[in-house]
């Protein structure tokens, strides 16, 4: 059956796909986008109630096998978010808003079925009721009816209606949600276009508010003592202010301590090559400026070279192993340094635990080839029962088999953790000049 509806559905897009090619007046185009909303509102409903379907089968199977109550349905998250494409963490959200949309909102259920509304506004919906009772919950949903029938209703309104009836229906709830949510504060970091990083903090709206009132003062008192030459605006002297006080170093003047963490082909490091390094966490970085960060934490004195290399010609990173049940710190390091990310396929989330793909227990050595970098979350989750996953050596590749019997496949990313321009091979004698100036054996 899945076959068949996997069959239709790539006839349909084929369909599309043709009509949009054969010269559509623009009325007929604009039909087109909005046919294709619809449908991919729809079929996200579609998603919805299958989802929940799987859910409740594998409990019945669970419940019908003995698992305790505390355990069942641990799989059906990582599951759905392999067949998604999206990170397990994802997965598990999904499972939890189908479940809501399908037995407690029928109502935004079919808003969404409808198109009246996409995913992103019926999971809002979801997350604003999520603190109350089922029958509270429903009461949410009936009284929304209206705003789905309202022409021209959009996200915003929806969203803020769902709120403020949670917070009318239950106003206890609304109150233990902001106490709930004000011990879930936390700081998080992820990339940002060109080289740049955003540090986000969650905090409670009283500490927020006083933070960025801080960082404002700060800009009245530099705008008071601004030095010749200093040119820097307001958002520059608040991001500046902020990593000082946090760290203690003036960004305007004190150079960044560097650890040489950055993967680099030898030709970048010596200045004969613009093939971006790459910094573990962040992501690529212009070879350029690469250079310069070394250079200047250098010449202060506060630049550390971590001995891990590539092959210039395979850009390959060298293997290491060991004897040990946990990974040794020169082998943790190159674990991470390899795979990035969690090797789950479509996670991407921070590496926190590094894995035995072949489990320790049965065997599996503390080597390259059988490490790997994995999220918190999927190192609980490879231990579940019918989930196993293997790694290929020769590839680097990782397959993740759920309890359903599907594969889904992980393919490493490049050394540099971004592909490069094709060049010419690299000079002789310039690994030998890398080693030469680091001072290793040649």
């Amino acid at each position: 059956m899945s076959t068949t509806c996997a069959t239709a559905l790539d006839q349909v897009v084929d369909g599309l796909f043709d009509a949009v090619s054969a010269g559509l007046s623009d009325a007929e185009l604009v039909d087109v986008i909005a046919a294709a909303e619809r449908a991919k509102r729809a079929l996200a409903a579609v998603q919805a109630e299958a989802t929940a379907e799987l859910s409740r089968s594998v409990r019945a199977d669970e419940v019908a096998a003995g698992v305790p109550a505390v355990k069942r349905g641990r799989s059906v998250g990582p599951q759905v978010a392999a067949a998604r494409r999206v990170s397990p963490h994802q997965g598990g959200r999904l499972v939890g808003a189908a479940l809501a949309l399908v037995d407690d909102l029928p109502e935004t259920l079919a808003a969404l079925r409808t198109g009246v509304v996409e995913e992103w506004t019926a999971t809002k919906v979801v997350q604003a009721t999520v603190c109350l009772a089922r029958e509270d919950r429903s009461r949410v949903d009936n009284a929304l009816a209206g705003e789905f029938s309202r022409p021209g209703v959009g996200a915003a309104s929806v969203i803020g209606s769902a709120r403020a009836l949670a917070q009318q229906v239950d106003p206890a709830s609304a109150v233990a949600r902001v106490r709930k949510a004000a011990n879930e504060r936390c700081v998080s970091i992820r990339p940002a276009p060109d080289t740049m990083t955003y540090v986000t903090a969650l905090l409670p709206v009283a500490d927020g508010v006083a933070v960025h009132a801080a960082l404002l003062t700060a800009v009245s008192t530099h705008a008071a003592t601004r030095q010749p030459g200093d040119e820097r605006g307001r958002g520059q002297v608040m991001a500046d202010t902020l990593v000082c006080r946090i760290t203690g170093r003036d960004p305007h003047t004190d150079p960044v301590p560097i650890v040489v963490h950055l993967v680099m082909p030898t030709d970048t490091l010596l200045d004969a090559g613009d093939v971006s390094a790459s910094v573990p966490g962040h992501g690529p970085v212009p070879a350029s400026i690469a250079r310069e960060l070394l250079a200047t934490a250098s010449e202060a004195g506060q630049a550390w070279v971590r001995r891990l290399f590539t092959s210039p010609d395979t850009s390959q990173l060298v293997a290491l192993e060991s004897k040990q049940r946990t990974f040794p710190a020169g082998l943790a390091a190159f674990l991470r340094a390899r795979d990035q990310r969690c090797a789950t396929p479509f996670c991407d989330a921070l590496i926190r635990h590094l894995d035995h793909v072949e489990p320790h227990a049965r065997g599996g050595p503390t080597t390259a080839d059988n490490g790997q970098g994995l999220c918190e979350a999927c190192n609980h989750t490879k231990e579940l029962p019918g989930c196993r996953s293997a790694r290929d050596p020769d590839t680097g590749t990782t397959t993740l088999t759920t309890p359903t019997g599907h594969a889904y496949a992980s393919s490493p990313p490049p050394v540099l953790g971004h592909p490069a321009l094709p060049t010419e091979r690299y000079a002789s004698g310039i690994e030998a000049d890398l080693r030469r100036r680091l001072g290793l054996a040649a």
